[in-house]
């Protein structure tokens, strides 16, 4: 679990977190919405290391991470796995090669067990095929796939995905969606993503703060959402007219119902 109280970061004279307070449960899916410029991206660079709240505490399982020693959040960091809006795949590596790199790092494994855990995530995401192709070779969502592996080599606690969905197709990122969803309830682990994809809030939100000009305007679920009485929330979440027509199908339904 990791547990945010009351965080707030500001740049210069400009404040971006407002208070930020909020619970991501392990084998949870727990998705971080809000617009562009909402302040979303800095609480996740926040919550990962890349930048210092202004105050408040970040606890990885009653761990604070903002007070550690640099070597500590060393150590904390080799229990984190990274899946970013671009695969961020080497090029100049194979498939299998790109997986092992995170265990090159990082394990004390000797190289044939370093390569047989490589294969068991490959094959977890259905790819130990296309472990000797290169990045440009396979598809947009293959690196994707390769991207959840290379993640998931070290067994990480907590996982964290920054739009893991860009630039894919809408059947593509269902299957993303699902496989995230899955390997987090597998391996328990603390996932948090970062979205703007309202097929995944709908999908496989089972935890959803909205982030709103840097406040945490609503917390609740997927289910919760259609529901939702935040008119900020509605307007983001029902941008596509798909999306309001079933809020208003649901309504509608729902209002018989409410007269008697």
């Amino acid at each position: 679990m990791i547990e945010l109280r009351n965080i707030y970061k500001s740049f210069e004279d400009k404040e971006v977190l407002k208070g930020i307070s909020s619970r991501f449960e392990s084998g949870r899916t727990n998705l971080i919405i809000g617009q562009s410029g909402s302040g979303k991206t800095v609480l996740m660079k926040c919550i990962v290391g890349l930048l210092e709240p202004t105050r408040g505490e970040i606890l990885y399982d009653g761990r604070d991470f903002v007070t550690m020693t640099k070597k500590e959040k060393m150590m904390m960091r080799r229990e984190m796995g990274m899946i970013f809006q671009s695969a961020a795949l080497f090029d100049s590596m194979t498939v299998l090669e790109n997986v092992m790199f995170p265990l090159d790092m990082f394990s004390s494994d000797n190289l044939n067990d370093r390569k047989r855990r490589a294969r068991k995530c490959l094959d977890r995401v259905n790819l130990l095929d296309a472990q000797d192709k290169y990045p440009d070779e396979i598809s947009g969502g293959m690196q994707k796939r390769v991207a959840i592996a290379r993640a998931i080599a070290l067994n990480p606690r907590y996982l964290f995905c920054d739009e893991p969905n860009s630039g894919l197709d809408p059947k593509t990122s269902i299957v993303i969606d699902d496989l995230i969803h899955s390997i987090t309830q597998e391996y328990q682990m603390t996932t948090i993503i970062n979205t703007h994809d309202m097929n995944s809030v709908m999908g496989i939100g089972e935890s959803i703060i909205f982030i709103r000009q840097g406040e945490q305007e609503w917390t609740g679920t997927k289910d919760d959402v259609l529901k939702s009485p935040n008119e900020h929330l509605t307007d983001f979440i029902f941008a596509s007219n798909l999306l309001k027509n079933a809020r208003q199908a649901l309504i509608n339904a729902a209002a018989p119902q409410l007269r008697v």
